[in-house]
């Protein structure tokens, strides 16, 4: 065996995070312990009144669940924006979503209802409705009651299927899409990975999750960090752009890396990282209720990079990133609110950060957001 050297041993050192008050929480939990507790309900919490949690959803594009997960012919209930909602895959390969109950005697049509060609069929009496909320057939019927027959009698949501996540428009007052969700290049890409997929319930509001972005300083004492790295912050229409420069510690020395991190909506994200080797993560976030909120990263690298010398790097970058989202997890799940927060120098632009966000909320901004 080669003996390791000081300079090695010091690398190495240098490489790993400090230790945090959140990794005490965390303690020993890998594999599926780990997977179970990401999504686990949080019993005995605070109300989202007690909390502070906003009382609004806002406006945009949400993932509410990945493409791999929805297979032709397939069905699933889900929960977002607190309302039950069905999803399917009709035999034209198209993902639909209408309100979960039947508008005949309020069955639940994702829990035992099932696909006939492209409609979603009730459990209960057959009743079979298409995307838009109709009801185009009743079996044992010789007439489909007229209110039945028109476009969101089950109210439907627009849907966009991108970047291996199907997506729904969400606005409180059912007003049209008023951009398109983003695609990125690497999805799908021949060059490049498939997905590895990761989830979390987070039991906080969306935009007190995302204000983690732009607050700076947690990075050393949340996640270890060295030091806090230099940012660069851009606010564009409905699109919010974070430049982080940073000097990343490894065993092979120090090497210079970039993350460009850019938000589209509230509800959808791309993140760059380049120095040790890329790594593309597309990010999905939706709310289930005021005070939960579903967390989907799905990372893809390149080929060449996962096959050859660096395969070690690839695998321990995502390992790192989803980490660190456990740790932001714990605090997140039990912070209260602060409107406004007490800030002082050194923190990030958390006033800027909710200027961006009060747009998506139809109750405070009218205006029709700025195209992507």
């Amino acid at each position: 065996m080669t003996p390791t050297s000081d300079a090695q041993l010091k690398a190495e050192a240098e490489a790993k995070p400090q230790k945090t008050a959140t990794d005490a929480y965390l303690g020993e939990l890998t594999g599926e312990e780990l997977l179970i507790w990401r999504m686990a309900d949080l019993p005995n919490r605070p109300s989202a009144d007690e909390r502070n949690m906003q009382t609004e959803f806002m406006m945009g594009w949400y993932c509410v669940c990945y493409s791999h997960d929805l297979e032709v012919g397939q069905v699933r209930p889900a929960r977002y924006f607190a309302q039950d909602l069905a999803i399917w895959r009709g035999e034209d390969g198209e993902a639909r979503v209408i309100n979960a109950y039947c508008a005949h005697y309020g069955a639940n049509l994702a829990v035992g209802g099932k696909v006939h060609g492209n409609l979603l069929e009730c459990p209960f009496h057959a009743w079979r409705w298409n995307e838009k909320g109709a009801c185009e057939d009743i079996p044992y019927s010789r007439a489909i009651p007229p209110k039945a027959k028109r476009d969101n009698c089950i109210p439907s949501w627009p849907v966009r299927e991108v970047n291996g996540m199907v997506m729904v428009w969400y606005h409180p007052e059912k007003a049209a899409p008023q951009w398109e969700p983003a695609t990125f290049e690497e999805a799908g890409d021949d060059s490049w990975t498939d997905f590895r997929t990761y989830e979390w319930h987070v039991y906080s509001a969306m935009e007190n999750i995302a204000d983690n972005a732009v607050d700076v300083s947690h990075f050393k004492y949340v996640h270890g960090a060295k030091s806090v790295p230099d940012y660069e912050f851009k606010f564009d229409g409905i699109r919010r752009i974070i430049t982080s420069y940073l000097k990343m510690h490894t065993p092979r020395g120090e090497i210079d890396g970039v993350i460009e991190s850019v938000t589209v909506g509230p509800g959808q994200g791309y993140v760059r990282f380049s120095g040790i080797t890329d790594t593309v993560m597309m990010t999905g976030t939706c709310p289930v209720d005021r005070d939960i909120t579903h967390n989907r990263m799905a990372f893809t690298q390149p080929k060449a990079n996962v096959d050859g010398p660096t395969a070690g790097l690839t695998k321990a970058i995502v390992k790192d990133i989803t980490r660190q989202f456990d740790q932001d997890k714990v605090i997140l799940d039990r912070h209260v609110r602060k409107d406004p927060p007490m800030v002082c120098e050194g923190d990030g632009p958390f006033g800027r950060n909710r200027v961006y966000y009060k747009q998506f909320y139809a109750s405070h901004n009218k205006d029709k957001p700025e195209a992507a």
